[in-house]
């Protein structure tokens, strides 16, 4: 009969470590005085990808009640998009506000 190697008896098991999805946050444009609509339009379309009617629906939003959500993102990328939105306003020379908040 043949012989075979000598195994180790210890079975791997799965863990039950779960990982937790991470918090999301909201990138807020606020209203101002000096802002165009069709720079706000065009900021949602470039920056946060949002379609022509999206768009248009949270430009209104802002205009009306002073604020709207641009969208809903993990922390690092909520604050990367908030800042760039913010340059590309201050290189328009527009004072956009963009703000990010836990949801």
């Amino acid at each position: 009969m043949p012989e075979f190697p000598d195994f180790d008896t210890d079975v791997a098991t799965e863990s039950e470590t779960r990982l937790e999805k991470p918090p999301l946050f909201k990138v807020i444009l606020h209203n101002d005085d000096f802002t165009t609509m069709e720079f706000v339009v065009f900021i949602l379309q470039t920056v946060f990808m949002r379609s022509d009617a999206e768009a248009f629906t949270v430009m209104l939003k802002v205009h009306n009640e002073g604020a709207g959500v641009a969208g809903i993102y993990t922390y690092e990328v909520a604050q990367m998009k908030a800042e760039k939105a913010m340059n590309l306003s201050k290189a328009n020379e527009y004072p956009l506000l963009c703000t990010v908040e836990e949801e």
